[in-house]
C-alpha cells in the first residue's frame, strides 16, 4: 500500500511539474486526454472483457456536444463539459443496450456499426461543420474566475480532470462492483450461476466507460478549441485499442504508458527521423515522419511478440517472479 501511495504521489508530482521541465503544455494536455480515453476503454476491455470497436463515437460526440454548448449556447465551461459527458453516457446507454445482447465478435461489430452511423451523421449534420469541424470553441472561465485562455491555468484544470477520472476508475475496479466485472471477464457463466444479473453489470460498465471517454473528449475539445471528424472516425477506436494492448490491458497504468508511446510516436517521429538521418547520414530516416502508421504497426508487432501482457503487464509479471524466488529458496 505504501509503494502504491508513493507511486501515485510520484505520478501527481511528475505531471504537476511537466510544464516547468520544458514540456509544451498543449502536448501534455493532449497526452492526458488520450491517457484518460485509454483508461476508460481499458475499464471495458481489460476488466470486463468486452471489446468495443466504436469507442471513438463517445469521444467525438462529447467533443461536438461540448463545443456546440460553449460556442452556440454560451454555457459556462464546466457545464459544457458536463453536457458532453451526459451526451456520451446517453449514447453509451443506447449502444450498450443493443450490443450486450451479443458477445464476442458480434458485440464488437454492433459497436462499430453504431459508431459508423454516428460518423456519417456528424459528417452531414449542419451544427458540426462537416469536414471542417467545429472551430473556434471558446474556452471561457472555470467557475467564473479561472481564465482558461491561459495555457498554464488550463493545464492544471485538465490535470485535475485526468486525476479525477483515473481515481474513479481505480475505485470502481477495487469496489465490489469491479470484482463482479472481473468475475464476468473470467467466467460469465459462473457469474450468472451465482445470481448476478450479468447483462445489467455489463451495461453499467459500458455506460461508465462511455461517460469517462466523453470526459476525455469534452476536455480535448476545450484544449484544442475544436471538434473534428478525426475524433469520431473508426481509426480512433483502433488507436485506443492499440494504446491499451501496448501498455497492458487489465492494469491501471498500462493504458497511460500505451498512450504515452503512441502519442510520442505520432508527434515526435519526424524529429527523431531527422535526427537519425543527420547522425547516420542515411536519408531514409528523414521520411519516417510520413510513415507514422508503419512505425506504429511495428511497435504493435514487437509488443505482441515480446510483451504478450503489454509493457506494464510484463513488467509486473517479472517483478512477481523476482519476489517469488527468495520464497522458494
Amino acid at each position: 500500500m505504501n509503494r502504491h501511495l508513493a507511486g501515485c504521489l510520484a505520478l501527481v508530482l511528475g505531471l504537476g511539474v511537466l510544464p516547468y521541465l520544458g514540456v509544451y503544455p498543449i502536448f501534455a494536455m493532449k497526452l492526458m486526454c488520450y491517457a484518460l480515453f485509454a483508461c476508460a476503454f481499458n475499464l471495458l476491455l481489460g476488466y470486463t472483457g468486452l471489446l468495443s470497436f466504436g469507442h471513438a463515437a463517445f469521444l467525438g460526440s462529447a467533443a461536438y456536444a461540448t463545443g456546440y454548448a460553449l460556442k452556440t449556447w454560451g454555457l459556462p465551461t464546466e457545464l459544457g463539459i458536463l453536457f458532453g459527458v451526459a451526451v456520451a453516457a446517453a449514447i453509451g446507454l443506447v449502444m450498450g443496450g443493443l450490443a450486450i445482447r451479443r458477445s464476442g465478435i458480434y458485440f464488437a461489430m454492433i459497436t462499430l456499426a453504431v459508431a459508423q452511423m454516428l460518423y456519417f451523421f456528424y459528417l452531414q449534420a449542419p451544427f458540426t461543420g462537416g469536414e471542417d469541424g467545429l472551430q473556434a470553441i471558446p474556452r471561457g472561465t472555470l467557475l467564473g474566475h479561472i481564465d482558461l485562455g491561459n495555457d498554464m491555468a488550463l493545464y492544471y484544470v485538465v490535470l485535475a480532470i485526468f486525476l479525477f477520472g483515473v481515481f474513479l476508475i481505480y475505485r470502481t475496479v477495487q469496489s465490489p462492483f469491479g470484482q463482479v466485472l472481473k468475475a464476468i471477464r473470467e467466467n460469465e457463466a459462473r457469474a450468472t450461476s451465482l445470481g448476478y444479473d450479468v447483462n445489467r453489470y455489463k451495461l453499467l460498465a459500458f455506460v461508465l466507460s462511455a461517460a469517462l471517454t466523453g470526459l476525455a473528449g469534452a476536455t480535448k475539445s476545450v484544449v484544442f478549441i475544436s471538434a473534428t471528424l478525426s475524433d469520431v472516425v473508426w481509426q480512433m477506436s483502433g488507436l485506443v485499442i492499440l494504446m491499451t494492448l501496448v501498455g497492458g490491458m487489465g492494469t491501471l497504468t498500462g493504458p497511460m504508458v500505451g498512450a504515452l508511446i503512441i502519442v510520442l510516436v505520432e508527434n515526435k517521429i519526424g524529429e527523431w527521423g531527422n535526427a537519425l538521418a543527420n547522425a547516420t547520414g542515411i536519408a531514409w530516416f528523414g521520411s519516417l515522419g510520413d510513415a507514422v502508421t508503419i512505425v506504429t504497426g511495428l511497435i504493435f508487432v514487437v509488443c505482441v511478440l515480446a510483451f504478450r501482457r503489454g509493457i506494464v503487464g510484463e513488467l509486473g509479471a517479472w517483478l512477481e517472479r523476482r519476489r517469488a524466488r527468495p520464497a522458494r529458496s
